[in-house]
């Protein structure tokens, strides 16, 4: 049994999957509250998928990139459960788990681009091969400067249209697809360490240039 949460996003998404597919899955609907709502929403899925914490046998979590404090409250829950349970804890890029779930919902057939809400009016980026295969990135930048007329998946081309005019779904990391990601080896698989790509300290990936 495998139990996966994000908190990546202003959101908290928490899934149990059972080695075959998804079997419960929680997402929470208010804003910027990871840390009042991780624990529920872990007990409310398990609740839902009728396991019971002591049969878990690894733990996923997606290690960003994204906001300092909601991200650490991710990685540290899936640290702490994965060594009070001795079981093995993976980490897996959040945008990798939203160009997997573009993929797999037939949503882009091309190559394409991921863009997440940085804040301070700037993007996590990275760009994606059809097949859902990271090809730069991820990068934080300003979404003048990484604007494509290629699809991208996430919130950041809803929140800068004039950047990214080809939106396409999905918005939101979901934990259920972060399960089959982990699962199917869809990704590249990660220490359970926090992704954190402020300037100075973004990682070498994505030029600041467009990308169409």
């Amino acid at each position: 049994m495998l139990l996966t949460l994000d908190t990546a996003t202003p959101y908290v998404t928490v899934a149990v999957h059972d080695g075959t597919d998804v079997v419960a899955e929680v997402t929470g609907e208010e804003r910027m509250r990871h840390g009042e709502q991780v624990a529920p929403a872990i007990a409310e899925a398990l609740a839902r998928a009728g396991v019971d914490r002591d049969e878990l046998t690894a733990i996923g979590v997606g290690v960003g990139p994204g906001p300092f404090t909601g991200l650490r409250v991710g990685v540290v829950t899936a640290r702490v459960l994965a060594h009070v349970l001795d079981v093995p804890a993976y980490g897996v890029c959040s945008l990798d788990v939203l160009a997997v779930e573009a993929v797999a919902r037939g949503q882009v057939d091309t190559p394409f681009v991921v863009a997440s809400d940085a804040r301070r009016k700037e993007v996590h980026v990275a760009t994606y091969d059809e097949r859902a295969r990271r090809l730069e990135g991820p990068v934080v930048a300003k979404p003048a400067d990484v604007a494509t007329a290629v699809p991208v998946v996430g919130e950041g081309a809803l929140l800068y249209p004039e950047a990214f005019a080809h939106a396409v779904g999905p918005t939101r990391v979901s934990a259920g697809f972060l399960a089959r990601t982990i699962a199917g080896e869809h990704a590249e698989l990660l220490d359970p360490e926090p992704l954190y790509l402020r300037r100075p300290d973004a990682v070498a990936g994505l030029s600041s240039k467009r990308v169409s």
